[in-house]
């Protein structure tokens, strides 16, 4: 009797002990290996036989076992119940799953309860169902191991986070509204009801009728985090909903996520201090637009079973990546732009520096940009703290990959420190600099065969390239980061 799982290979030695079990055959699936013992155990991912060369542990990644003591591997297949808002989910999800399943050589068949299939033996390997429900809700139940992993844009630090892709939170108004851009402080005062007249705002004389979304919408909780509680008004299931009533409405006004702004009109949005924050694919992805919500996908923090953990895996490759650009998220694989076409940000340092920034220190930053792109891989901080957040850790992780994979083998890498405008230039260059050498440590313990030469140089700046304005909290974390550089390597001399 014959039973086949995925993949292939021994993977450690054990002492031999003596058993009572029947014979097995384990044959790798190329014929390359092939063992004879009698089976001791199963867990559904490793074989414990005894053979003539003792103790064996091998993987179960597709071998095929053949005897009489072979298990049923139906007992292998692994329940995947992924719990969070309705939304996004309902696009990502399925991608996410067929493009893993195509990855591995297996079959995706997709319905109310989707499956991951063998395709040689039309075995089921996972059975995949989404369980909509609050965030909360659906944390609770992967914490007391009733489902395997949450989705949505709220970040749960109990479990083990991935950000899947990103979206940018705009604000929206009818076409009919011309009303030509909003400053983000005014956008908070009109969304949380402290101003209620267009007119306040350089407008005509007429309400703004605030739109949201009720509590169980997926972008509930990530609009609530970053502008608070929204003024009364008409409130929508889902955003869609939103964007069709916000088009209808000529003095509605509302935030959601870039990709369903629908045929409403998206709001140019400047800060307190006139910078344009700009929701563009690079600032996105570097959380230079203050209102980006990420995606995530979390799982408990106990062992998961192997298709789990591969699948988690799965989610830094590309072509999970391209499943999220084709859900309609940003996705996050790695952008670039050359530093010399940031006249904005450029002008925005000149204009902006105090006195405590001089033509000098301007003009060692110009020259350090110089000839170099920025990578849109950007590090920031959890509030009051040095550790990166969610999406900064998942960066360093990627960049890691790809440092140690030699994309980046023709450039000098460069953390450039930057901090915000609080306090003296002197003690914000040294924290800049503090923070991209703390960069820099993280990365060479996160990956320790990385040599001196391959991890980047730091380059400090301290507040000479604001991002936004130092006078609102939320400048002022936009504005302490750590850019990643790259130059050119000097040609050889001859």
């Amino acid at each position: 009797m014959r039973r086949t799982l995925r993949g292939a290979a021994v993977i450690a030695l054990l002492l031999a002990y003596p058993v009572s079990a029947q014979d097995v055959t384990l044959t790798a699936r190329d014929g390359g290996l092939a063992l004879n013992g009698q089976l001791i155990s199963y867990d559904g991912e490793f074989y414990r036989i005894d053979t003539a060369y003792g103790g064996l542990t091998v993987s179960a990644e597709g071998v095929i076992c053949d005897g009489p003591a072979c298990p049923n591997l139906a007992a292998s297949m692994v329940a995947i119940d992924v719990a969070g808002p309705a939304g996004p989910a309902d696009h990502v999800l399925p991608a996410l799953f067929a493009g893993f399943a195509a990855s591995r050589g297996l079959v995706y068949r997709p319905g109310d309860v989707s499956e991951i299939r063998d395709p040689f033996t039309d075995q089921p390997l996972a059975r995949i169902r989404f369980l909509p429900m609050p965030d909360d809700t659906a944390l609770s139940l992967v914490l007391a191991r009733k489902a395997a992993l949450t989705i949505g844009f709220t970040a749960a630090p109990a479990l083990n986070t991935r950000v899947l892709g990103l979206d940018a939170l705009i604000p929206i108004v009818s076409d009919e509204n011309r009303f030509p851009a909003i400053r983000s402080t005014d956008l908070a005062e009109a969304l949380s009801g402290e101003v209620r007249n267009w007119q306040a705002f350089g407008g005509p004389d007429m309400p703004i009728i605030v739109h949201g979304l009720h509590e169980g919408a997926a972008l509930a909780p990530a609009i609530r985090a970053r502008v608070g509680v929204q003024a009364s008004g008409p409130r929508h299931a889902d955003v869609a909903t939103l964007a069709a009533a916000v088009a209808r409405d000529p003095w509605a006004l509302a935030l959601t996520g870039q990709s369903e702004r629908g045929k409403a009109r998206a709001l140019p949005l400047t800060d307190a201090c006139d910078f344009p924050l700009l929701a563009t694919p690079l600032t996105v992805k570097a959380q230079d637009y203050p209102l980006t919500a990420p995606l995530f996908l979390g799982a408990a923090k106990h062992r998961q079973p192997l298709l789990i953990r591969e699948f988690m895996d799965y989610l830094a490759t590309d072509s999970a990546q391209a499943a999220i650009a084709g859900a309609g998220l940003i996705d996050r694989r790695i952008g670039t732009a050359p530093l010399t076409e940031d006249g904005q940000r450029l002008l925005g340092a000149i204009r902006n520096a105090g006195s405590e920034v001089p033509l000098a220190e301007l003009q060692r930053l110009a020259a350090a940009m110089t000839g170099g792109q920025r990578l849109s891989l950007t590090f920031r901080f959890q509030d009051g703290s040095t550790q990166l957040d969610v999406p900064s850790a998942n960066n360093l992780a990627d960049l890691a990959r790809h440092i140690g994979a030699g994309r980046f083998a023709a450039s000098d890498i460069v953390f450039a420190g930057f901090s915000d405008g609080t306090g003296a230039a002197e003690v914000n260059l040294a924290l800049s600099k503090s923070r991209a050498e703390a960069v820099r440590a993280t990365l060479a313990t996160l990956a320790p065969d990385l040599t001196e030469a391959q991890l980047p140089a730091v380059e400090a700046f301290g507040e000479a390239l604001p991002m936004a304005c130092d006078s609102t909290a939320i400048g002022r974390q936009i504005n302490r980061r750590v850019e990643v550089w790259l130059h050119p390597k000097p040609s050889a001399a001859p």
